[in-house]
C-alpha cells in the first residue's frame, strides 16, 4: 500500500514492451506445439504436402498451360505460401488471448501484447518454413529464381498484415457471437481455398468470372507476388492498393471493436466458446 509508482522513460518503457513482446512470442510460438522443431516440421510439411498436391493436380488434369511460364514450382509455391500465411495470421489473431484471459491478470500483460505476438509468431513460422523450403529446392532441385525479390518479400508482409486486420475482427466479434464467428471464420478459409487465386492468375480468367476473385484482398496480393516473381507476368486486373487499403480498413474497425469488447469484458465469457 506504500509502494510509489515511479514513470520510466521513454527508451526504458520501449525496452520494456520489447522485452515484453519478446517473450509473450516464444510463449505464443510454444502453444501450438511444445516442441518447437516438431511444430517447425509441421509448418513445412503443411505447405510441401499441399504444393504436391496441386503438382500432381496440375499434370493429371493437363492444366500446366494455365501456368505462368517459368519454374512451376515457384508458380505454385507462391500462391500456397501466401495463402498459409494469411489464414495462418488470421488464425492466429482470432484466437489470441481476450481481456478474460488468466493471462491478463499479470500487470504487464494486455490484449495488445497477445496480438502482435499471436501474429509474430506466426510470421517467424511462415519464414522459417519460407527459407527451408527454398533452400532445400534451390540446392536440391533446381536453382530458384526471383525477378524482384524485394517485391516479392514485400507481398508476403502485405499477406501477413491482411491476415491481422481480418482477424481483428473476427476476435472483437468472438466473445459476443462465438458460434457465428466460428462459421465465418471457417467459410472464409474454404472460400479462399479456390477465391485466393492459388490455382490461376488474373490475367487468364475470363471477364465473366474475374469480379468473383476481383473482391477478394488475397487474390490481388497472390497475383501481384507473381507479377514481381517472373520477369514475364504483368498483372492487369490486380494491385497493391486495394489490399492495402481494405487491411487498414478492416484493421481500425478490428481496433475499435476490440476496445470496445475489452471494456465490456465478462468472465462468463469463457464459457461460451
Amino acid at each position: 500500500m506504500f509502494a510509489t509508482n515511479r514513470s520510466a522513460s521513454l527508451p526504458a518503457a520501449l525496452l520494456s514492451f520489447v522485452e515484453l513482446l519478446y517473450h509473450s512470442t516464444v510463449r505464443a510460438q510454444r502453444r501450438g506445439h511444445g516442441n518447437a522443431v516438431i511444430g517447425m516440421i509441421t509448418s513445412i510439411m503443411q505447405t510441401v504436402v499441399m504444393v504436391g498436391v496441386f503438382y500432381v493436380m496440375f499434370e493429371f488434369m493437363g492444366l500446366r498451360g494455365m501456368a505462368i511460364r517459368g519454374d512451376f514450382f515457384v508458380y505454385l509455391f507462391s500462391g500456397v505460401f501466401l495463402f498459409f500465411t494469411h489464414i495462418k495470421t488470421l488464425g492466429a489473431v482470432a484466437g489470441a488471448e481476450g481481456p478474460t484471459s488468466p493471462m491478463m491478470l499479470h500487470a504487464p500483460m494486455t490484449t495488445m501484447i497477445a496480438i502482435l505476438s499471436a501474429a509474430l509468431s506466426t510470421l517467424y513460422t511462415q519464414f522459417l518454413a519460407l527459407f527451408a523450403i527454398m533452400t532445400f529446392y534451390h540446392l536440391l532441385i533446381a536453382p530458384v529464381e526471383i525477378d524482384r525479390p524485394a517485391g516479392a518479400f514485400a507481398m508476403i508482409f502485405l499477406a501477413w498484415y491482411s491476415g491481422i486486420a481480418i482477424g481483428m475482427v473476427f476476435l472483437a466479434l468472438k466473445p459476443w457471437y462465438p458460434g457465428f464467428t466460428r462459421t465465418t471464420q471457417m467459410l472464409y478459409t474454404r472460400i479462399n481455398l479456390i477465391a485466393s487465386g492459388k490455382l490461376t492468375v488474373g490475367n487468364m480468367l475470363p471477364f465473366q468470372i474475374l469480379p468473383l476473385f476481383l473482391w477478394n484482398p488475397l487474390f490481388h496480393i497472390i497475383d501481384q507476388a507473381r507479377g514481381y516473381a517472373f520477369v514475364n507476368y504483368f498483372p492487369h486486373h490486380t494491385n497493391i492498393t486495394y489490399p492495402l487499403l481494405v487491411s487498414t480498413v478492416f484493421l481500425v474497425v478490428g481496433f475499435v471493436g476490440e476496445s470496445y469488447t475489452r471494456k465490456h469484458a465478462s468472465l462468463s465469457w469463457a464459457a461460451k466458446r
